[in-house]
């Protein structure tokens, strides 16, 4: 018995093993878990904190302040701190307080988690992308996207301040929590707009604040729903930008113009509160008077100009001004200057107005005929050159054409053109004035005497000589006498033989006789013909040489006649010259001829009729 006890009392070196074994395990156990332990003093900022160790372990005191937590442990409080190691370099138990409240908050965020349920947390700090929130122990991160459903400039009211929020995402070996506060604010606003809409309705005047301004409008907040005030519905005038009307925080009055029941948008307007400017608005503004009015827009093909707000109208280009054509109407008038205008028409359904800014001034085109009669003499400078004739500036800033056909009386259009340059100066005389189409008609020649010869001098039917001034490939063109008029032969019309009909084979400078076949006394131009005065003459060489027995035409005896001295000149260019023998020459075309021509004065006489109509040059 005795033995038993000192055995008791004196236990062995193995007692002593095992019992440091077992508290070795317990304290192995303990490490990286959450303890209770007890704070038995409080030095320099410190909680000295007994957990049950051989050594205590020492707490800094901020770890158990928070932004909702500012007392702290006393003298013989427990409380729950997190074990990282046993004994450190100095003998100490290493505690923390925020690891224990982060491993708490971890279980308890976890299960919310995933449960989908929102959280309170506080944003603490501003860090890279974002904000840090805290939530009771963890430190979470908020990105800058879901702080609000539209970008805050300022956050400073939301600081420090416990708020709702849903977490996004959870990774607890790298110690990462994301939450989201927008996500909480349009679920909230989701219920709210539905409960909002359903107690609005169109044609309601309701108040609201800007919440945000962008080019297409502003949103406007009416308590727990945003409508959006469409940039054409905030007045009735031209708005260049909402920003010009409007500002953040402002409150406005609107009208409900629009629900959308599925998607439960709401459209706004303030100009729907005022009188619309465009009732009655022929009786403020009859056609044809004028009206003073603000330049607001210029564009490519016009300028509008404000006549109230609310009422604008377009002065289109080819109104602004009678005489500068095919220029930009911001070389006429410049934005926001005031102008005076004429209401030309009015479109009510399309709320349009057209206006002209001429029709305020004088019709320099009347101007300028009321000055200057037709038939009256002007001087001025050539402006332009055109094929078809010359623009000459006159007074009143208007322009005047001398066509080709007016310059010169003799000359040709073409010709003649040339010898006016840009710049020069010139006289000219009035011929037409078109009022309407603006048009000033000038003629040159006709200050000029015409010293043409004159068609009434001429026959229709009449032989007359010609002298050849051109050729071209359609004819030739002429003129009859020194100073005669102009005229041309066509092409068919150039010889009876159609081999003879070229042109080429004649030359400017040659005289040839031609019968007049028709007349124009109002362009005084002649039409010719040799075809029609060869016709005529072979006529009359039949009358005088053929027999109306023999049936005989004139190309036959000239054929024979003229191919009896084509063989005679044969001979004698081969042969030495000869005597000219007489032969008897029989002709045959249907009929024989009973006649010979025999005497050689005769068949010169038919050979000089024949050549009499062909071309011979003559020196000019």
């Amino acid at each position: 018995m005795e033995d038993q006890i000192l055995n008791q009392m004196n236990p062995t070196i193995d007692d002593f093993a095992l019992l440091l074994d077992e508290s070795m395990n317990k304290m192995s156990l303990a490490e990286g878990r959450i303890v209770t332990g007890t704070v038995i003093a409080i030095e320099n900022d410190f909680a000295i904190v007994d957990v049950g160790l051989k050594t205590e372990g020492r707490v800094p005191l901020k770890e158990f302040k928070s932004p909702t937590n500012k007392v702290l442990p006393g003298v013989g409080d427990e409380i729950e701190v997190f074990l990282d190691r046993v004994e450190n370099s100095n003998g100490e138990a290493v505690l923390s307080r925020e690891k224990a409240k982060r491993e708490e908050s971890w279980d308890i965020l976890q299960k919310l988690h995933d449960d989908n349920v929102k959280v309170d947390g506080i944003i603490s700090g501003r860090v890279k992308g974002g904000f840090t929130v805290e939530l009771d122990g963890a430190i979470a991160f908020l990105p800058g996207s879901q702080v609000d459903v539209r970008p805050i400039r300022d956050i400073g009211s939301m600081l420090n301040v416990s708020q709702p929020f849903l977490i996004l995402k959870m990774d607890k070996k790298r110690g990462n929590i994301v939450v989201s506060r927008r996500a909480v604010l349009e679920e909230t606003r989701a219920e709210q707009r539905t409960e909002l809409v359903d107690n609005l309705a169109e044609g309601q005047t309701v108040e609201g604040i800007v919440k945000n301004i962008t080019d297409y409008g502003a949103f406007i907040d009416l308590g727990g729903i945003d409508g959006l005030l469409h940039v054409t519905d905030i007045s009735w005038r031209r708005v260049t930008h909402p920003s010009d009307l409007l500002k953040l925080g402002q409150q406005v009055k609107v009208q409900i113009v629009k629900i959308n029941p599925e998607t439960k948008r709401v459209s706004l307007g303030m100009k729907q509160l005022e009188v619309d400017p465009w009732e009655n608005i022929h009786t403020r503004y009859p056609i044809n008077s004028k009206f003073k009015g603000i330049v607001t827009n210029i564009t490519d093909y016009g300028a509008f100009v404000e006549l109230e707000p609310g009422v604008e109208g377009l002065a289109h280009v080819s109104e602004m001004s009678w005489t500068k054509k095919n220029i930009h109407p911001g070389k006429i008038v410049s934005s926001s200057q005031e102008t005076e205008v004429v209401i030309l028409e009015i479109d009510v359904p399309k709320r349009r107005i057209s206006l002209g800014m001429k029709q305020c001034i004088d019709n320099p085109w009347s101007a300028f005929a009321e000055k200057n009669p037709v038939g009256s003499v002007i001087s001025g400078e050539v402006k332009n050159s055109t094929e078809f004739g010359l623009f000459i500036g006159l007074d009143g800033d208007v322009d005047g054409m001398v066509h080709t056909s007016d310059l010169d009386w003799n000359e040709k259009p073409e010709i003649a053109i040339e010898s006016y340059k840009k710049g020069q100066v010139i006289e000219a005389k009035i011929l037409d004035i078109d009022i309407e189409k603006e048009r000033i008609s000038l003629g040159v020649k006709q200050l000029a005497k015409d010293t043409r010869a004159k068609t009434s001098d001429l026959k229709k039917g009449s032989v007359v000589t010609c002298h050849i001034i051109s050729v071209r490939e359609g004819g030739i063109d002429v003129t009859i006498g020194e100073n005669g008029t102009a005229a041309s032969i066509r092409r068919a019309d150039l010889s009876v033989d159609k081999s003879e009909q070229r042109p080429e084979r004649f030359a400017v400078g040659e005289m040839v006789d031609a019968r007049i076949m028709q007349i124009d006394t109002k362009g005084n131009k002649v039409t010719l013909s040799i075809k029609a005065l060869q016709i005529a003459e072979e006529k009359e060489a039949v009358q005088q040489y053929g027999s109306a027995d023999s049936g005989a035409s004139l190309g036959d005896i000239l054929g024979e006649a003229l191919s009896r001295e084509s063989n005679e000149v044969k001979e004698e260019s081969e042969k030495k010259p000869k005597k000219s023998v007489k032969k008897d020459v029989s002709v045959k075309k249907e009929k024989k001829l009973d006649s010979e021509i025999k005497d050689d004065s005769e068949k010169k006489e038919v050979k000089k009729k024949v050549t009499k109509t062909k071309p011979s040059k003559v020196s000019d």
